[in-house]
């Protein structure tokens, strides 16, 4: 692909970006004007970003702004590049072309702890390696209207890499007490969905969704890790706040700026480095359908979930000088897309599925939790404990914290019991309820292959790792070709 490739004169309607592009990068107050389409190449192919709300004029957009006192504005860490989330190699490439001046590495949350030397790489590791900012929440939990909850468990820490979980001014030990975990940003994009209400009650406890005070709407719950914040606003608010460190409050104009600006992004992968066009011989891949679909369909067996690629499943007979590598990865596509769907395996001791009635185990594909058609979200909303960050089954990682929560003796946790080691307690730091620790709010799947690492804490640094850990996990005894399947459609989404 040629280096930048303005495909209409005038208001742009498309722009091309290499892999390599030095204008990959966009920086707050830069003033540049987001097309209605763009695409980034990526080392699966090509990423596409349709903008219905296009052309947008960032000079003044608060998305684009840095409103608060560090200089980052939102589009810092959400990069049209790297599926309005934010890859490793995107932040290894700042840090070399800044020498780690950018405000992304603001001491704030860019660092493993605001009390560590500045400009060392080292500070800053947990950023560089695996792509995780700090998130610092309050304890004991707040609800949303700012009052104590009472928590369910004693939290103490007996790993501490980072030195903020034990720090007097950052830690437990603080005169306001807080926990440092690490996450991946989320990308902000295909916002329909991540807000769509598939049940009006929580399936996982049977009551029914909170309201949004304001709009009196039911909320999906499917916005952020820990569901702290359940609308776009309080999302925001959260963000401007923390991560920018806005003093005060923003406009109620720049609160919708950026609330309209995410709403009218569809992010998808277009095209496949090998099987070419993702929209081709029938299949309807990309983010014109994320655009034109409905939001929050459950799959079912009459609608199974990617079932856009599965045209691939049945190709016409092969042309003389066809492709036949191209062929090979449409039809393994399509496997995938159906291994997805209908391999059964057993899933046990995760909370938020296996503690519902279900039974322990329970017998399902993993379309049964990923069940949101075209996001591979769960309509339900999808606070689960994969295992992603409680041991024994989380991936060993010693460079993140490490907790001991011990519940009391009337809310001990369904599957551990009462103590519980894990390296993010998830929705339990929201809630203050055992059940939920290490919970953790399913992402969107679509633009998996532009922004790795995977699962909140990054320990997934492929495509292929993430399905060699649920293959450990729930004992999936996938072979080689249903691993190749499924990472290859992973990496067209």
């Amino acid at each position: 692909m040629i280096g930048i490739a303005a495909l209409a004169a005038g208001a742009a309607l498309a722009v091309e970006y290499a892999a390599d592009g030095a204008d990959r990068w966009w920086a707050p107050a830069a003033g540049r004007e987001f097309p209605a389409e763009l695409r980034y190449a990526n080392d699966a192919g090509t990423l596409t970003t349709l903008n219905t709300a296009a052309p947008v004029v960032t000079a003044g957009n608060a998305f684009f702004q840095p409103l608060g006192s560090n200089g980052r504005a939102c589009i810092t860490c959400h990069q049209p590049s790297d599926a309005m989330s934010l890859s490793v190699a995107t932040i290894r490439r700042r840090w070399a072309d800044t020498g780690g001046r950018d405000p992304l590495f603001a001491m704030v949350d860019g660092a493993n702890c605001p009390n560590l030397p500045p400009e060392a790489a080292a500070s800053h590791s947990l950023l560089l390696e695996r792509g995780l900012f700090r998130i610092a929440r309050p304890w004991p939990p707040r609800a949303a209207d700012g009052s104590v909850i009472k928590p369910e468990f004693a939290i103490e820490v007996v790993r501490d890499p980072t030195g903020c979980n034990l720090d007097r001014q950052y830690g437990l030990r603080s005169s306001e007490p807080m926990v440092s975990v690490f996450r991946r940003p989320r990308p902000a994009t295909n916002v329909k969905y991540l807000t769509a209400v598939g049940f009006v009650f929580e399936p996982k406890n049977g009551l029914p969704l909170p309201r949004d005070p304001e709009s009196g709407e039911r909320t999906s719950g499917n916005l952020m890790a820990d569901s702290r914040a359940r609308t776009l606003k309080a999302q925001a608010l959260d963000a401007l706040r923390t991560h920018l460190e806005l003093h005060g409050n923003p406009t109620p104009a720049q609160l919708r700026q950026i609330i309209d600006f995410e709403s009218s992004l569809y992010t998808a992968q277009s095209h496949d480095r090998w099987g070419g066009s993702l929209a081709a011989l029938g299949a309807a891949g990309g983010p014109a359908t994320l655009r034109d679909a409905r939001a929050g369909d459950l799959q079912g067996t009459a609608a199974p979930i990617w079932k856009e690629f599965l045209p691939w499943q049945q190709l016409p007979a092969a042309a003389p000088g066809e492709n036949l590598e191209q062929r090979a990865f449409r039809a393994s596509v399509a496997r995938g897309a159906e291994l997805f769907t209908q391999r059964m395996f057993l899933i046990d001791d995760s909370a938020g599925i296996t503690n519902m009635g279900f039974g322990n185990p329970v017998r399902n594909p993993c379309a049964f939790c990923h069940n949101m058609q075209r996001t591979g979200m769960d309509t339900a909303p999808g606070q689960v404990d994969l295992g992603t960050t409680n041991l024994p089954h989380a991936n060993p990682s010693p460079e993140l914290p490490l907790f001991k929560l011990t519940c009391d003796a009337r809310h001990e946790h369904p599957h551990y019991g009462r103590v519980v080691y894990t390296q993010d307690p998830g929705l339990a730091l929201t809630t203050g309820r055992c059940v939920d620790i290490g919970k953790i709010t399913m992402q969107s799947m679509r633009g998996l292959a532009a922004r790795a690492p995977y699962f909140s804490n990054g320990s997934a640094r492929t495509l292929r790792e993430i399905i060699d850990f649920y293959d450990r996990r729930y004992h999936m005894a996938l072979t080689e070709q249903e691993k190749q399947d499924l990472t290859n459609l992973m990496s067209v989404l």
